[in-house]
């Protein structure tokens, strides 16, 4: 006789995203970055801090040369598709702060174009290139968009969620 699973308990929000030095980074992006039209809010462990795809670059140059953000890494950048629309994260550490924060903006799905930041971090390059490859997403301004992952001439965006998925069977 199997005994009933106990359930898991969701995982708690998090009351704040505070760094080691106890600054809650949240207010410190808001003083920041007050010229600029963006949402921030909190999701686990992680500020997440949205904006048009107008703000991207300018958003990113402020995270990483300001020094009380200081946001030096680029972890990742990674694409959603909700259909609708394609929303592009950039994934962003603080080595010397040590706090991390997403960075989210929301493209069309029609024509899905955003200004690159490989002028920021260097190390986007390959990041936009996946993100070309498997989504579309053009980054406007980027310096070598060649494919990445696929070959040459291929035909669709296997990231999304449109693209026929073969069915195979297994004999």
């Amino acid at each position: 006789m199997t005994q009933p699973r106990k359930r898991e308990a969701a995982a708690p929000e998090a009351q704040a995203a505070l760094d080691d030095k106890g600054l809650n980074l949240s207010a410190a992006l808001a003083t920041h970055m007050q010229d600029i039209d963006i949402k921030i809010d909190v999701a686990l462990d992680e500020v997440v801090l949205s904006t048009g795809s107008e703000n991207i670059v300018a958003v990113c140059r402020r995270a990483k040369e300001d020094p009380e953000l200081a946001f030096d890494y680029l972890r990742s950048v990674s694409v959603v598709d909700y259909i609708e629309y394609l929303e592009v994260n950039y994934h962003l550490f603080s080595l010397s702060k040590r706090h991390k924060m997403v960075v989210k903006t929301n493209l069309s799905s029609d024509q899905p174009c955003v200004a690159t930041v490989t002028s920021v971090w260097r190390g986007a390059n390959w990041f936009e290139r996946e993100a070309h490859d498997l989504f579309g997403v053009v980054f406007n301004g980027h310096p070598d968009l060649r494919p990445l992952l696929l070959y040459e001439g291929f035909e669709g965006y296997p990231g999304r969620k449109e693209f026929p998925s073969h069915e195979y069977t297994e004999w």
